[in-house]
């Protein structure tokens, strides 16, 4: 198997050819049809994530067909294609676990982090975490990164409640496919780009945003909510002076440069500032349920595994727009 292979913080990944592992007790080997490329890549390769294991294989967005069972394994089946999320396994006894809040796991293990990932022709996975793609209308690009923008882009919705008029600040890969579900949902949605992209604005306005802009400009009128995709900590301060009383602000990235200091006046009156982690498989079911149902527009630009670093470094200075998904 060739594997993209992470040695050190801010270096680039590494091409390495891998003798192809043998599932363990409860893992199935799959052959990676398509990863996505995701900004928590990006995070992990430049280092701001602690790396807890090094030599890694980076990617979290995966859609694989299942090519060998460990023991204990039923489903899914030889063959079948599935998907892997972030969120790789949870220890099932802790307290979290317990309450049905797995993304909170004291002892979880993280696909592309903890445990190696997508970016490489095949990998392991836990049976317990793959979702079924079956019936599935997309092809394994424009599925590939449901698995963590769609997912991340779910939890995050539903963490802003109802709120008719929704804030979307940052407009990639989770904002552009959460954005469709909200439009078909009824809500006003405007999207808050990089100041001057006007290509992000373009393709928000494409997908029934009713309002796009700069990150800089003030939204036409007071949102109910806001959803933070960009993980720049300015922005949290903005967002809550957009917001009206009563009103949300949520944080959907795992990693934020710094939130500035801002006045008490900017959270006072009821509004809330709240972040989402990681995802539960309830996400993932009810997401993909949607995404069967609601046919969703994925702008995706490809790129074959061995531009993994191509990949990146677009990704970094933001010239993707909507996804970028490696295909071996």
């Amino acid at each position: 198997m060739l594997a993209m292979t992470l040695h050190a913080a801010r270096t680039p990944l590494t091409p390495e050819s891998r003798d192809t592992p043998a599932p363990g007790a409860g893992e199935v080997l799959l052959r990676v049809r398509a990863c996505a490329v995701c900004r928590t890549d990006l995070h992990i390769v430049d280092g701001d994530l602690a790396l807890p294991r090094l030599p890694l294989v980076p990617g979290h967005e995966i859609v694989g067909t299942v090519e060998a069972l460990g023991t204990g394994v039923s489903t899914p089946h030889v063959g079948e294609r599935v998907g892997v999320p972030w969120l790789g396994g949870s220890c099932g006894h802790c307290a979290y676990c317990g309450a049905q809040a797995e993304n909170l796991c004291d002892q979880p293990t993280f696909t592309g982090y903890t445990r190696d990932g997508g970016f490489a022709t095949h990998v392991l996975a836990d049976a317990r975490y793959c979702f079924s793609l079956r019936d599935l209308a997309m092809d394994d690009a424009s599925a590939a990164p449901l698995m963590c923008a769609g997912l991340i882009g779910w939890r995050s919705l539903k963490a802003a409640g109802d709120a008719p008029v929704l804030g979307l600040y940052g407009f990639g890969a989770a904002a552009h496919l959460i954005a469709q579900v909200a439009v078909a949902q009824g809500r006003t949605v405007f999207a808050l780009t990089r100041p001057g992209d006007l290509a992000a604005q373009v393709h928000a306005r494409s997908l029934g945003c009713d309002w796009a802009g700069g990150s800089d400009e003030t939204p036409p009128w007071p949102l109910d909510a806001a959803i933070l995709y960009a993980p720049v900590g300015a922005l949290v301060p903005r967002a809550l002076a957009h917001v009206r009383k009563g009103g949300r602000v949520v944080c959907a990235g795992i990693h934020m440069s710094d939130i500035p200091s801002f006045p008490y006046s900017l959270l006072w009156q009821e509004r809330q500032l709240l972040s989402v982690a990681n995802l539960t498989r309830r996400d993932g079911h009810e997401f993909l349920d949607l995404a069967r149902k609601q046919p969703l527009r994925v702008s995706r630009t490809t790129f074959a595994l061995t531009q993994a670093n191509d990949a990146l470094a677009q990704l970094r200075s933001g010239e993707v727009v909507g996804a970028a998904v490696l295909v071996p």
